[in-house]
């Protein structure tokens, strides 16, 4: 019950993230309530209405026609220019910033909420004007479904308005690193809380996997999720132990060698073993805190490329990798899985030394020209290397990455006084 549980979590994980998803969930329900609606019409629930509030009633059939039609033509009117704004804050931040980060704005739950308001609007009052005639007069008019439909054309008025405060915020760049940093730094937080839950440091312990035996995945994709439980359950069940060689988040090949087990697994075990692996065409920072590295860097590095030149957004975007860096380093580079004492799963993940030169790699080659940058990038290094680090290795790797600065940095320079001065900028911090 558990997997099957962990399964439908995972598939519903995947397609929340699709913009269709919320509208049209929404749209489902607007078509059924005015199926309800008519239910009780049936019921006489307008005529008691009727005999008690007069006032909420209309006179005759071609007006509600009249109120109703309208209000579908607004709304209709107002969906296509949302879905129209939508576009153009995707199109807006795939060329200003990156392309990656579209995924995560398509996945804005307000958006799609109001969306699906709109469309559930729309089909609630078609199917309620079919149960409309011009000459109804008022004792025969559907007058609770009619009020209900102003009622929700009011609500997707306020909807409207609410969704162009929602997209002037979400196009501003600030609060698009605001929200990769948060979603990033609530997932690494949980991984570092399990690591001190488990003490770390002393289950490190992993038999080694050279000579084990390898088995591909018949897809490719992004290895997005994994029920990781349900794979403790299957090591306990066969007495296996299993490493899984590609980083959760990376693209794995059709064939490539993805899993080594100790011992041989036959084809059932192999079809419930991959079972419990979700494969994506796509990227979420919640599902994977590297991607929110990849995607911080790509917006400074575009932000200094001479199309946009805008050096505060890549200061901006420094500031917030040198916060996830001091996460970071309070990680372990391991991947073991610890389970009841039992450390029967190693994942491979990405070194914090590999991690941090990819980083600097595409900030040094793009940013070093400008002082103003290399003095964030000295000042994110030094702040790095002064902090407590999980491992000596880490500031070690940090100490390697600021001497590679300060010399690439001296022959990017036109002027020597910016190389002077970074120079005693560096010896001061």
């Amino acid at each position: 019950m558990k997997k099957i549980y962990n399964r439908i979590r995972t598939f519903f994980n995947v397609i929340e993230s699709k913009i269709a998803f919320y509208p049209s969930l929404l749209a489902f329900v607007g078509f059924n309530l005015a199926f309800i609606m008519v239910y009780f019409e049936k019921g006489g629930i307008s005529k008691k209405i009727l005999e008690n509030f007069p006032q909420l009633m209309l006179e005759d059939g071609d007006t509600a026609l009249t109120i109703i039609s309208a209000c579908i033509g607004g709304l209709i009117s107002m969906m296509v220019f949302s879905f129209s704004m939508v576009m153009l804050l995707l199109s807006q931040a795939s060329s200003n910033f990156s392309p990656r980060l579209l995924p995560g704005l398509i996945s804005d739950k307000k958006n799609q909420v109001i969306l699906g308001t709109y469309l559930a609007s729309i089909l609630y009052m078609i199917f309620t004007l079919f149960s409309i005639e011009p000459e109804d007069k008022k004792y025969s008019l559907p007058g609770l479904s009619i009020i209900i439909g102003i009622l929700l054309t009011i609500i997707c008025l306020a909807a409207f308005i609410y969704f162009i405060h929602n997209m002037s915020q979400s196009i501003q760049i600030s609060n698009i690193l605001d929200n990769i940093f948060e979603k990033s730094k609530e997932r690494l937080d949980y991984i570092i809380n399990k690591e001190k839950e488990i003490d770390i440091k002393n289950n490190l312990h992993f038999p080694g996997h050279t000579n084990w035996n390898h088995y591909t995945t018949n897809k490719s994709g992004y290895f997005q999720n994994i029920s990781l439980q349900n794979v403790i359950n299957f090591c306990k069940k066969y007495d296996v132990h299993i490493y899984i060689a590609i980083p959760k988040g990376f693209f794995v090949l059709q064939h490539a060698s993805f899993i080594y087990s100790d011992k041989k697994l036959d084809d059932d075990m192999r079809k419930e073993l991959f079972s419990n692996f979700n494969f994506s065409r796509g990227e979420l920072v919640e599902d994977n805190y590297i991607l929110a590295f990849k995607q911080i860097t790509e917006i400074a590095v575009k932000a200094m490329s001479p199309g946009i030149n805008d050096p505060g957004t890549c200061i901006n975007a420094v500031d917030y990798l040198t916060e996830l860096f001091a996460l970071r380093i309070q990680k372990s580079d391991s991947g073991v899985i610890v389970s009841e004492g039992e450390t029967r799963i190693k994942i491979a993940i990405v070194p914090f030394a590999d991690l941090l030169y990819n980083v600097m790699a595409s900030l040094r080659t793009y940013c070093k020209h400008d002082p103003i940058i290399v003095q964030k990038m000295v000042w994110m290094l030094s702040y790095l290397k002064d902090r407590e680090v999980f491992s000596e290795d880490y500031t070690k790797a940090i100490e390697n990455e600021l001497k590679i600065l300060l010399s690439e940095a001296k022959t990017a320079f036109d002027s020597t006084v910016d190389t002077e001065y970074i120079k005693d900028f560096s010896k001061k911090i």
